[in-house]
């Protein structure tokens, strides 16, 4: 039994089980956003062009009937149709899928494109830093344990190795500017007796 279980464990954490569960449920969301758009956007649209053309107020109104069956109402004398009874073809609810299928297949689209612009913008980062790094810089960076694929860690290294250097070379600069100051040469001196001449 405590066999069954770790596999189980093991079963439920693996990555693509996680990736599955994470699907299914930005689908049931996004399948709600999608019955939303087609309900309470494009349907209305859709059902005034629709009233336009056929005199139908709605898709729910448009029908092709291959048997219609009627009902009189004994009170009012008024003929409905009986749509359990009839054979209809429902054009309304195939305009409906079809719309739907369009939607979806329109935001699938944007989201993949957008997808794949971001893996191609890093595809291409990784290239240019593959040919700009050098072997220390891959040797230290694997001392630090940044992989080549973190894109943000590798810029994140280059940024604390250029602050390096910069606070580096200031500091060399300085040094040796106070070396000159203790041990002038003689063309400094001859700027400083020429200076203080100048003032004089």
């Amino acid at each position: 039994m405590k066999k069954f279980f770790a596999e189980f464990k093991k079963f439920i954490t693996r990555g693509n089980v996680l990736d599955m569960a994470v699907g299914v449920i930005v689908g049931g969301a996004f399948t709600a956003i999608v019955n939303g758009l087609s309900n309470f956007i494009l349907k209305p649209v859709i059902n005034w062009l629709l009233a336009l053309v056929f005199g139908a107020n709605s898709l729910s109104e448009v029908f092709t009937f291959l048997k219609k069956a009627t009902v009189v109402d004994a009170a009012t004398g008024v003929e409905t149709v009986d749509l359990a009874n009839s054979i209809y073809i429902d054009w309304g609810a195939f305009i409906n899928a079809v719309i739907n299928f369009f939607i979806i297949a329109f935001v699938l689209f944007c989201i993949v494109k957008i997808i794949n612009g971001v893996k191609e913008q890093d595809k291409k980062f990784k290239e240019e830093l593959a040919d700009t790094i050098s072997k220390e810089d891959r040797k230290a960076m694997k001392k630090q344990g940044i992989k080549m694929k973190d894109s943000a860690a590798v810029a994140a290294y280059f940024t604390a190795k250029a602050e390096k250097e910069a606070a580096e070379k200031a500091a060399a600069e300085e040094k040796a500017r106070l070396e000159r100051e203790a041990n002038p040469t003689t063309e400094d001196l001859l700027k400083k007796i020429l200076k203080v001449l100048e003032e004089k």
